[in-house]
Parts: C-alpha cells; structure tokens; sequence
C-alpha cells in the first residue's frame, strides 16, 4: 500500500518538524516552542513505544537490533562504519512509525517534533514553513555528544565506562559520531534549501534568540 505525498501532507498540516545534527540544539527548542505554544511535544525516538513492539526483523531489521541485542557492550564496540549505517537506517525505518504517531496525534492540535526522518522524506511530506534544520559544527556534535543529561546519553557512557579498555571504546565510538555527523552529512542538510539555524561554538546562550527566529519561520507568533 502506497499514500501520495498529498494526502500526506494533508493530515500533517499541524505538524513541525526541527531536524539536523546533534549537539545543535533541537531538544531544548522543541521543548521551549511547545511550551511557549502550547504544542504537543515529541522529543527524540517519541515513536520507540509502538515500533519497539510493531516491528519485525523481516521489515525492520535495523529497528529490531536494539530488541534482540544481549550485550550492550557489542553497540559501543561496533565498527564506525556499520554504527553510520546501522543509525541512518533506523532514522528510515523509523520515519514510517513517526508519520503514522503523527497523523494519530496532530487532527486537532500543533505538534512540535524533534526528527530523524531523512531529508528527502520531509520534502515529500511537509513544506518549506513546517521544516527548521539546526546545524552545530562537527567539533560540537562529536566531542559534546554526551554533555548532555538525558538518560540515554547516560546510558551510553555507562556502558562505555564499564568496558575493559574505556578509553578506546570512546574512541571507537567517537568515531562513528563523527562519521554520521561528517561534512557530508552536514552539507546535506545546509543545501536542503530549509530554513537553517547554525549554532556557533563560541559559548553564548542563545536559546532564547533561536526559538524567536524558528517560531517566526514557523509562524507561531
């Protein structure tokens, strides 16, 4: 069964959606415009409570890797490269379980989305007001990923903590970060032709002037 891109888009007119690399700022602007909004707020791997449960190896292996994993310690350790793979494959498998939540939950109210949906699929699905991309240098995105107090960051860097030989697991871990978050990578995004906000690493606190900017793109105000 395939849904034109029209009918799409249709049923998402309430829904925005902030994209782009991490360490750039996306969690707290979508939690800082729902507030401001009174948006419904989907924060990073909101869908993971259906498609932890709906998906199948067969349809979406890379999903069901997390499901059938016995050892964390194998995701930490994994290859740079098959951890980019493995990551831009569940942000495409997962895009379908998000587009279903977000039909569900946006018929009668705005709903503000931080989203790994792929580029290309956005461009299909929404418009230009309904999209924000937030860059942060690769510096930012790689050597703060875990300056952050969420608990799957946490996670993660117990898991690191606990391996034998710690210091190369990050290494090794880093490394894919920096993969996924390449120049690549970020050239995608900042040749999308979205409204952009790039976040400069030069220490200043600019929340604030952020979320003004994208909810005035957005046409919140």
């Amino acid at each position: 069964m395939k849904i034109e891109n029209n009918i799409l888009k249709h049923y998402l007119k309430n829904v925005y959606f902030i994209t782009g690399t991490a360490y750039a700022g996306k969690s707290t602007t979508v939690k800082m415009l729902a507030n401001r909004y009174n948006m419904l707020f989907c924060g990073e791997n909101y869908h993971s409570a259906v498609s932890d449960i709906v998906a199948t190896p067969d349809v979406q292996p890379d999903i069901c890797y997390l499901k059938n994993l016995t050892n964390w310690k194998d995701f930490v350790n994994r290859p740079p490269e098959e951890y980019k793979r493995w990551i831009f494959s569940v942000g495409r498998e997962a895009a379908e379980f998000e587009i279903a939540e977000l039909i569900s939950i946006s018929r009668d109210k705005k709903v503000i989305v931080d989203t790994n949906i792929p580029i290309d699929v956005l461009k299909e699905i929404s418009d230009y007001y309904h999209i924000a991309v937030m860059l942060s240098p690769q510096s930012m995105s790689v050597e703060r990923f875990f300056d952050r107090s969420d608990p799957e960051k946490r996670f993660i860097l117990d898991i690191i903590e606990s391996c034998d030989n710690p210091e190369a697991v990050m290494e090794n871990y880093k490394r894919g970060l920096a993969l996924i978050n390449s120049k690549q990578h970020y050239d995608e995004y900042a040749n999308s032709g979205f409204f952009t906000v790039i976040r400069e690493d030069n220490g200043k606190d600019t929340k604030e002037e952020v979320c003004d900017a994208i909810a005035k793109h957005f046409g919140l105000y």
